[in-house]
């Protein structure tokens, strides 16, 4: 725990230590501190944030603060955001299909219960739109089970935000998603936390309450390049487009938590 000169809470993760000091990573963003006037406690735990069925329809931002205007969430529950290593071979073989509504998804690249859907996209086209579509019509046919939905958006406008709002709101979904946004003017380092926290919460709702669970994560690319934008401010060596060489077992150990 990280507190400034104003008193002000923040959270961060040891990164690097040595005799000489200790490396923070401060979650919430480094802005408006004073080396000299900031307190650090070391709690010896990783980062957790608390688990309840009431984080359905709740918003947060990256590091699990509610962003809607309501208390935080307490509960006695508290997972490790880095969640547990999971065994592929006791995974259940994926059988059961997922409409998405979506025609070129359902015939060409059907979507099952247990799997991973990439989409790509180019700059001005309307991905944000498809992902919400996706959100709203998703369900497994011939039974009556509707998805929970973790909705995780990275480096997104206040537009965007406000968007998808908006859409689930009126479609009737928001009380069945959890919402997690980062706003492109919040630090690069909340980034790269919040698809960990949305997964927690995603594996909380599979896992202990045995529901269906859709996770979307929007979009990769902003937190790729939050992640360029950390390690280069660390000193971490550059690859290839200036992305360090850790970004592709970053992006995989996401994917497999997925």
């Amino acid at each position: 725990v990280v507190r400034d000169h104003r008193g002000r809470k923040r959270n961060g993760q040891v990164i690097r230590s040595s005799e000489e000091l200790i490396l923070v990573q401060v979650f919430e963003g480094t802005d408006d501190m004073d080396l000299e006037n900031t307190w650090v406690r070391f709690l010896e735990t990783p980062y957790e944030i608390a688990l309840s069925r009431d984080v359905l329809g709740r918003v947060f931002n990256g590091v699990g603060v509610p962003q809607d205007n309501r208390p935080p969430i307490t509960s006695r529950l508290r997972r490790n955001v880095n969640g547990s290593p999971a065994n592929p071979a006791m995974r259940a073989y994926p059988r059961e299909f997922i409409q998405t509504g979506i025609s070129t998804i359902d015939g060409l690249n059907s979507l099952v219960r247990g799997q991973k859907l990439p989409i790509f996209s180019g700059s001005g086209l309307p991905h944000n739109n498809l992902v919400a579509q996706i959100v709203r019509q998703a369900k497994l046919p011939g039974e009556e089970s509707q998805f929970a939905v973790v909705f995780a958006a990275m480096g997104v406008s206040y537009d965007d935000a406000r968007f998808f709002q908006e859409e689930f709101e009126s479609s009737g979904v928001l009380g069945n998603v959890v919402m997690f946004v980062n706003l492109a003017v919040a630090p690069p380092i909340e980034s790269l936390i919040l698809p960990r926290t949305a997964l927690t919460v995603a594996e909380y709702l599979a896992f202990d309450l045995d529901l269906h669970v859709l996770v979307v994560l929007t979009d990769m690319t902003h937190y790729s390049e939050a992640l360029r934008e950390v390690a280069t401010a660390k000193g971490d060596v550059p690859a290839r487009k200036g992305y360090p060489g850790y970004l592709y077992s970053d992006l995989a150990e996401i994917y497999e938590r997925a």
